[in-house]
C-alpha cells in the first residue's frame, strides 16, 4: 500500500500543538447546572476514553486524506509508437547556403534543421533520439519521448560540431546500436547528409549490412546540390533497409521528404498498465462513525 499524498501526515500533532498553543477557557464561562441525581462512577470512566476516540478519529481522518492506495488488475493496452533515431550530417560543407526555402537561400544545416524540427513537433507519442556525425558519430539525445528536448538539442547544434568530415558508416551503426533491442519493426533510422563518406572507421555499406540484419529502417536524404554527394550508397542503403531516398535540393523536396516518414505505418505495441484503486472511503467512513460516537456521547451528557 501507498500513500498518494503522504507529506499529510506532517498534520497528525495538530490537536496537540493547539492545545498547547491556545490558551485554556476559563472555569467562569462554564455553565454549571446541579445534578439532582448523583453521577455514576461510569461516567469518568466514559470522560477518561473520549480524548483517545477523538485521537483514533484524527488519525482515520489524517489517513483518509493522505489518500491510501493498492495497485489493482493490470490492464493491458495497445500503443501506436514509432521508435525513431535522427542522424544529422554536422560536417563544414553543411553550412553552405545553397537550400532554397520559402523565397531565400538558406545554410544546408538551418534548412534541413527547421523541416525536421516541424517533423519532431508532429511526432507526439514517439519516442526519437538525435545522432550528430562529421568526422566522428555521437549520440546527442537518447531515445525519449521527451519531443521538446529533442527539438532543443537539434536547435543547438552547429557546423563542425563533430568535425570537418563525414563519417556516414559511423553514424549509421551507432544509430543500429541504439534501435537494435527495440520491438520488431519499430526501428527507424531518417539518415540526413549532404555528402559521401569520408571518415569513420565503418564503410556505408557494411553499416547498412548491420542495420539490415537488425531489422533497422533507414530513410535517407542527400541534402543541397552538393557535387560530392554519392547517391548511389544512399540509395542502395535505403533499398537494401525496406526504406526510401529523397535528393532534398530544396525545402519542398525536403518538405516532401518528411511527409513521407509521416506516412510510416506506426507500430502497436502491447503494454500493460496497472491502476490504482484508491482506499480512502474506509479510515473516512471510521472517523465518521467515531465522530458520531463523540457526538452522541456528548448529547446524552447533557441530557443527563
Amino acid at each position: 500500500m501507498s500513500f498518494a499524498w503522504p507529506w499529510l501526515f506532517m498534520a497528525l500533532p495538530l490537536p496537540w500543538l493547539l492545545r498547547m498553543l491556545l490558551p485554556p477557557v476559563p472555569v467562569a464561562a462554564a455553565l454549571h447546572v446541579p445534578h439532582l441525581v448523583p453521577t455514576t462512577e461510569a461516567t469518568p470512566s466514559r470522560a477518561g476514553v473520549l480524548p483517545w476516540i477523538a485521537a483514533l478519529a484524527w488519525l482515520s481522518l489524517v489517513i483518509a486524506v493522505a489518500r491510501p492506495q493498492i495497485p489493482d488488475d493490470t490492464v493491458p493496452y495497445a500503443s501506436s509508437v514509432r521508435n525513431v533515431m535522427l542522424a544529422f550530417d554536422v560536417s563544414m560543407s553543411m553550412a553552405t547556403a545553397d537550400l532554397q526555402h520559402e523565397n531565400r537561400r538558406v545554410e544546408r544545416l538551418d534548412g534541413a534543421r527547421l523541416l525536421a524540427d516541424a517533423f519532431l513537433a508532429r511526432r507526439q507519442g514517439d519516442r526519437v533520439g538525435l545522432v550528430v556525425f562529421g568526422s566522428q558519430a555521437y549520440l546527442h539525445t537518447p531515445l525519449s519521448i521527451d519531443l521538446h528536448a529533442v527539438r532543443s538539442a537539434l536547435g543547438g547544434v552547429q557546423t563542425g560540431l563533430a568535425g570537418r568530415e563525414t563519417a556516414l558508416g559511423d553514424a549509421i551503426a551507432l544509430s543500429v546500436k541504439y534501435l537494435k533491442d527495440l520491438p520488431e519493426n519499430a526501428r527507424v533510422l531518417v539518415l540526413l547528409t549532404d555528402g559521401a563518406n569520408t571518415g569513420g572507421t565503418l564503410t556505408p555499406e557494411r553499416a547498412a549490412w548491420l542495420a539490415q540484419r537488425h531489422g533497422v529502417k533507414i530513410h535517407a536524404a542527400g541534402i543541397g546540390g552538393a557535387s560530392g554527394l554519392d547517391e548511389t550508397t544512399l540509395k542502395s542503403i535505403a533499398a537494401q533497409t525496406g526504406g526510401t531516398y529523397t535528393r532534398a535540393t530544396d525545402g519542398a523536396a525536403m518538405s516532401a521528404f518528411f511527409e513521407q516518414l509521416d506516412r510510416v505505418e506506426a507500430i502497436q505495441m502491447a503494454r500493460g498498465e496497472r491502476p490504482l484503486q484508491e482506499l480512502y472511503v474506509w479510515p473516512l467512513a471510521f472517523a465518521c462513525l467515531l465522530a458520531a460516537a463523540i457526538g452522541w456521547h456528548g448529547r446524552r451528557e447533557g441530557v443527563a
